[in-house]
């Protein structure tokens, strides 16, 4: 075998974090009670907490920080007021119960730990994370998960790798892939440590980056074939 030990990254390549955010936030503006308009008041938010994120991966922003700028941006833009730490601590309470699976997440993941090492990198909130993937149906298959929060380092910065190579005491990067929908996080991370990348890109964008991943696929069964050859 090529590879022993598989990276996966969690949301938007084993679980469905769009589903999860679109149910978190609705609850959330409820819950304030604000007349909730999906079309007008999710894509405002989605453009915001892509900035913040892009952001956080520069180094431009701490964890800690963006949980609440975000949100003190979503008020500005919107032009309303509530308090933006509340509403953070809400809508985090609403996220980490909003666990939701691709379908073929499980069937990859109970085949694959048979003959591999699997473990999550992810960039994520520990709060949040902690709940949705290390109490998820599927949290049983993974040797470990790594939280950037929890660990205080995050994609695409190599030493988050060599933490989640260490916890698993192998050393070979050559055997070592790392499969994520994130150009800039996951991918670029695993070119940063020297390891192998799989690009998941189910909606088949175009790479218009200088970032060039070993493989891609757009069906995450794929991966299977990979392995295989």
């Amino acid at each position: 075998m090529k590879y022993e030990i598989i990276i996966f990254d969690a949301d938007e390549t084993l679980f469905d974090f769009i589903k999860s955010e679109r149910d978190a936030f609705k609850n959330t503006m409820l819950e304030f009670d604000i007349e909730y308009n999906e079309d007008h008041h999710l894509k405002i938010y989605h453009g915001i907490n892509a900035d913040i994120w892009k952001e956080f991966e520069k180094g431009l922003i701490t964890q800690e920080r963006l949980k609440i700028e975000r949100f003190k941006r979503l008020s500005h833009k919107l032009n309303t007021k509530f308090d933006e730490v509340a509403f953070a601590k809400s809508y985090m309470k609403h996220l980490s119960n909003a666990s939701f699976l691709y379908d073929d997440s499980i069937d990859l993941v109970e085949s694959l730990h048979k003959d591999y090492k699997l473990t999550i990198v992810t960039n994520g909130l520990t709060d949040v994370q902690n709940t949705r993937i290390r109490k998820s149906i599927i949290a049983k298959y993974f040797e470990d998960i790594v939280i950037s929060e929890e660990v205080k380092v995050s994609k695409p910065n190599p030493e988050i790798f060599e933490l989640a190579l260490k916890n698993l005491n192998h050393t070979d990067k050559s055997k070592v892939l790392i499969v994520g929908d994130s150009l800039t996080s996951d991918i670029q991370g695993g070119i940063n440590f020297g390891i192998d990348t799989c690009w998941f890109n189910p909606n088949k964008k175009i790479n218009e980056t200088s970032i060039k991943p070993t493989y891609e696929i757009s069906n995450i069964m794929e991966l299977k074939d990979i392995l295989k050859n």
